[in-house]
């Protein structure tokens, strides 16, 4: 029994060490084809020139950070109940539905953004960009959300609605305590991936003026012209965001999983 555990314990260790090993490996191996690039282009680096404009970044970066809190709110709830309306037994909210998943999903985001800011948002009065810019990302993601958890839904064996209503349970009922439970589960990774994507996708929003992270680098890369250090600060500050999602959604997968 105790060597059972002394071979466990290695086989631990030494997976952990060819994980960071690789890592490590990957690392340096993105960094030699950076440097090696900007050796070819004889470009210095200078990330000291962005300090001076810290104040103007972090506000950038405060309106993104809740622009996509509010968003991934919005847009999840938007992805529920048109994700009810596709199960409707009602025609008109099914085909209403189908109507707004088809038409986001097959038009790109940067036309909507400008169909739904300078024509929809302006026809009803709505002149606060970061408003709608807020719902314009969140109606965007919405639809993308909806076929997550339609997915999901349908993933669900037949024999479990049937078993559902052989006990009694109400349509409701086999929804709430059977069907969502698993649901919630199946679709984590890709609505996590879904939510990353949320994130990357507000830097369109730049293009009506809403004062994102994105659109704060632009004017200071229009400044300083240093290029390349002020999309790498713009890259990592969008990672910043992105993984903890990613890591939270690996999580909250562990912690529901079961044996199907």
């Amino acid at each position: 029994m105790k060597n059972l555990f002394i071979v466990k314990d290695y086989k631990e260790k030494s997976g952990l060490l060819a994980k960071w090993t690789n890592i490590i490996l990957v690392g340096v191996f993105i960094s030699a084809v950076l440097f090696i690039a900007l050796q070819r282009l004889d470009y210095k680096l200078d990330f000291t020139v962005l300090w001076d404009y810290r104040i103007k970044f972090i506000r950038g970066y405060g309106i993104t950070f809740l622009l996509a809190g509010i968003s991934i709110f919005i847009s999840i709830l938007i992805g529920l109940i048109s994700a009810a309306a596709l199960q409707s037994r009602i025609n008109f909210f099914r085909y209403l539905a189908r109507a707004y998943i088809e038409g986001i999903r097959g038009t790109p985001f940067l036309v909507q953004i400008i169909f739904f800011f300078y024509i929809i948002a302006n026809s009803v009065g709505l002149d606060n960009r970061f408003i709608a810019g807020v719902l314009i990302l969140s109606i965007f993601t919405g639809a993308y959300v909806t076929e997550i958890i339609r997915g999901g839904i349908q993933s669900i064996p037949e024999s479990q609605w049937i078993t559902a209503k052989s006990l009694g349970f109400s349509r409701l009922q086999t929804y709430r305590y059977i069907i969502f439970p698993q649901v919630f589960r199946r679709i984590l990774p890709a609505l996590a991936g879904q939510m990353s994507s949320l994130v990357k996708d507000s830097s369109l929003l730049s293009v009506i003026a809403v004062s994102e992270f994105t659109m704060k680098v632009l004017e200071v890369d229009s400044i300083n012209f240093r290029t390349f250090e002020n999309l790498t600060f713009l890259m990592f500050g969008y990672l910043v965001i992105t993984i903890p999602i990613s890591l939270l959604s690996k999580w909250l997968e562990r912690k529901y999983y079961y044996e199907s």
